[in-house]
């Protein structure tokens, strides 16, 4: 079989290395790999050579936060970095971004900021602003500021639709805003017929420009219960949270003024919420399920035990079959071959930071509507409007 023309293989390729070549001059220098014990980096030796010296001091970083000895690693790091040149931009992104990691652990929140800031206005394409906001939502998680959260993972979520973990984060943040405990009451749960009666639909959707009066409203018995003080997953006593507000102030005076209109939850109506965090958790088990199919041992079992955490949290909610139906079918509208193979294919856009700003900011614009509305107006309709 004749090969397609540019394919053809020369004879010596075939030649053995050396072949027909006598002499040292033909012969390739050995190469001798480096042996090194574990912990090889902390063994105080004298390093001649500069690139090693900087790698010591990463690598002892590395290990001490790693053992949650974050002063330590902060001292590792913050003398790695004074002695990385400017040219190595790649390395000096990576150990700024685990000095702020460190910052934040240690309560030093502002300076954390500061330098997620710094690496935010030197991004030079859509990489290095997914490591930039998946660093400040660890910062914020650390404080729990709910709104700068969502704002976080909005954003993430713009760059990356098709990241399930990034919409179950997303779900759980709306949940925290919503009062406690989740489940409504029995008469309020969805009948075996699945009728519309049950369809969990606020009076407060209707209050909304361009949306109609729904009749049923059966999702809550009480919306006005305001969210409880939370901290670490846990319920926060009140000295405990004027604690945390008192930090949240802080980092609010810090922050520039965000180029995007940010959320205001004081505005939302509950019901809103309520849609935006159970379409969001069936959104990540969609693709959950996708993904699934390509797993294989600990990641299977990893998505498994996600998905089934999902199924959990969805239920809470008490929709109607026919509601949940209706979530799945429009959160899962673009979920296309074409779409995860473009996604698959992860395109770097390496662009200026004014640019990659612009981006961003197109890209933010309206995420609840973009992603939310055509829902809303279609459980408004299911449910019979006036």
């Amino acid at each position: 079989m004749e090969l397609p023309w540019g394919f053809e293989f020369e004879e010596s390729v075939f030649e053995g290395g050396g072949r027909g070549k006598k002499g040292p001059a033909s012969l390739l220098p050995a190469y001798s790999a480096r042996c090194c014990e574990p912990q090889w980096f902390y063994e105080e030796t004298t390093c001649e050579d500069e690139a090693e010296s900087i790698n010591v001091k990463k690598f002892r970083g590395d290990l001490a936060y790693n053992q949650q000895e974050f002063k330590k690693a902060l001292r590792e790091y913050s003398s790695c970095l004074t002695l990385l040149p400017s040219s190595n931009i790649a390395m000096r992104r990576d150990v700024q971004e685990s000095q702020a990691r460190c910052l934040a652990h240690l309560g030093r929140h502002e300076e954390a900021l500061e330098i997620a800031e710094v690496l935010r206005n030197g991004a030079t394409n859509t990489d290095h602003v997914t490591t930039v906001l998946g660093l400040q939502l660890t910062i914020y998680r650390t404080v729990d500021h709910t709104e700068k959260i969502i704002e976080c993972l909005q954003q993430l979520i713009s760059l990356h639709p098709f990241h399930p973990e990034y919409w179950k984060l997303l779900a759980e943040a709306y949940m925290s805003l919503l009062p406690f405990p989740l489940l409504a009451s029995e008469a309020d749960l969805p009948q075996s017929n699945g009728s519309s009666t049950n369809v969990v639909l606020s009076e407060s959707l209707g209050n909304e420009t361009g949306f109609q009066h729904c009749k049923k409203h059966t999702w809550r018995k009480d919306f006005s219960l305001p969210p409880p003080s939370k901290t670490n997953g846990s319920f926060a006593s009140s000295e405990e949270s004027q604690r945390a507000e008192a930090c949240i102030d802080s980092l609010g005076k810090l922050e520039p003024q965000p180029t995007v209109e940010s959320i205001t939850f004081g505005t939302m109506g509950q019901e809103d919420i309520w849609i935006y965090a159970c379409a969001s958790f069936v959104r990540a088990r969609l693709l959950l399920q996708l993904i699934e199919l390509h797993q294989s041992s600990f990641a299977l079992e990893s998505n498994l035990k996600m998905q089934q955490g999902i199924e959990g949290k969805v239920a809470s909610f008490g929709l109607s079959r026919d509601v949940l139906f209706l979530m799945t079918e429009v959160m899962g509208e673009d979920l296309t071959p074409e779409k995860l193979k473009e996604d698959a294919q992860g395109e770097v856009k390496c662009i200026g930071a004014s640019s990659l700003t612009s981006l961003m900011t197109a890209l933010m614009a309206g995420f609840e509507s973009k992603w939310f509305q055509k829902l809303r107006e279609k459980l408004c309709c299911l449910d019979g409007c006036t």
